[in-house]
């Protein structure tokens, strides 16, 4: 059975760091790509950012490029999202994904909120 679990959400002010983690077991975590989506309240899933199976190929949405960095270890089955100089519209519930598409089908834990507040 697929399970991803996050862990490192909270509250944090405009300008400051979280780092999320996704620990995954059930699959060959190594051979899957991975992603991470959220969610803002009172909207639709977005995805965020996604990483290849060997730490290639990474993908940022705009508004976060320069800002979040996806990485994973392979060894450790868990993913990982740095996200620095938050912003309020950052808030939101924050899942990992496996695979890439359409965030609405993929599979994904029970999510970790992270919300931007002063």
């Amino acid at each position: 059975e697929v399970q991803l679990v996050e862990s490192g959400g909270g509250l944090v002010q405009p300008g400051g760091s979280l780092r999320l983690s996704c620990a995954a077991s059930g699959f060959s975590f190594s051979a899957y790509a991975m992603s991470w989506v959220r969610q803002a309240p009172g909207k639709g899933l977005e995805s965020v950012s996604r990483i290849g199976g060997h730490n290639s190929d990474t993908y940022y949405v705009d508004s976060v490029k320069g800002r979040f960095t996806i990485s994973r270890d392979n060894a450790k089955n868990t993913l990982y999202l740095q996200m620095n100089n938050l912003k309020p519209e950052d808030s939101a519930v924050y899942y990992c994904a496996k695979g890439l598409g359409d965030p609405r089908v993929l599979t994904k834990g029970k999510g970790t909120l992270v919300t931007v507040s002063s």
